[in-house]
């Protein structure tokens, strides 16, 4: 009888096993979905990103809300601020219009371009970049320059602005995530 019953929990534990794991790559794309996929595709590619990453960067900034505001002014998708949203898209000969920044379309443009651009500047190192993408860049290099952090997550504490360490830190694992759960959407 106790033999029948391990052996019946067994199968039962392995049926759970085998049923969670095909299940949970649909729950989890339930938690991390790829909302203007089409869009953030598009604009990905043609900067040289990672869609996965720019959809992390996303469901960091404003969990893919189009109207997202912060408390410092950053606006839409990819939470860009005025300032820089119009540095880029005099960069990219196209009209500013700050209330576009609520257009995913618009902000998906040059948040994607500035990203792009922002890597460059931080020779590919993505921590680095994606510090100076919340921080703000020159912040980032005088880091860099003063040895205050050497742009590794190794050290990602010494970032002295903890919303940047919490933004770095979330934006990569949403990234590693998004790897995982879409394996081949590339």
């Amino acid at each position: 009888m106790i033999l029948n019953y391990r052996r019946t929990l067994v199968v039962l534990l392995l049926l759970l096993l085998v049923a969670g794991a095909v299940l949970f790559k649909p729950l989890g794309r339930l938690f991390y979905p790829m909302p203007y996929q089409e869009m953030v595709f598009f604009y990905a590619h043609q900067n040289g990103l990672d869609p996965l990453l720019v959809l992390a960067l996303i469901r960091t900034e404003s969990k893919f809300y189009p109207l997202a505001v912060s408390s410092t002014g950053a606006r839409g998708l990819m939470q860009l601020m005025p300032e820089t949203a119009g540095w880029v898209a005099k960069k990219l000969g196209i009209e500013f219009q700050v209330e576009r920044l609520f257009d995913p379309e618009y902000n998906l443009r040059l948040g994607t371009w500035y990203l792009s651009y922002i890597l460059r500047e931080f020779n590919g190192n993505l921590t680095a970049a994606l510090a100076a993408y919340n921080g703000g860049k020159e912040k980032v290099k005088e880091w860099l320059v003063t040895g205050t952090w050497s742009g590794t997550m190794a050290d990602l504490e010494k970032i002295p602005f903890p919303e940047t360490r919490g933004f770095v830190r979330q934006v990569l694992r949403d990234y590693s995530i998004y790897r995982w759960l879409y394996r081949g959407y590339h």
